[in-house]
């Protein structure tokens, strides 16, 4: 059993009792959330499409922690003109555990 689901913008493909790295999201550790914006669900029966989302699936999940990705360096450089910028910068991640998807 697996759901597209739409987080923040991104779309994850999930299954249940699997962690995931998302966009930051406005929630508290510990806390349950439920994502309605599923756009395509599938199991052993079959698949179905949202058209743009299905209205009778829902995923649920628990946040587990707010977290920060890897750096990432950004350097720009001109030759011969003594021309140097680096800059640095992590992303702000949560950390989810699909826990139902019904």
């Amino acid at each position: 059993m697996f759901a597209v689901v739409d987080i923040a913008g991104q779309q994850f493909k999930v299954t249940e009792k699997t962690k995931y790295y998302v966009p930051l999201l406005k929630a508290e550790p510990n806390s349950e959330i439920v994502f309605d914006k599923v756009l395509l669900y599938g199991d052993d029966s079959g698949t179905k499409i949202g058209a743009p989302t299905l209205n009778d699936v829902k995923v649920y999940a628990k946040v587990l922690e707010h977290t920060k990705d890897d750096k990432v360096i950004v350097f720009k450089k001109k030759i011969r003109i003594s021309y140097k910028r680096k800059r640095g910068h992590r992303q702000q991640l949560t950390r989810i555990e699909v826990t139902k998807i019904a």
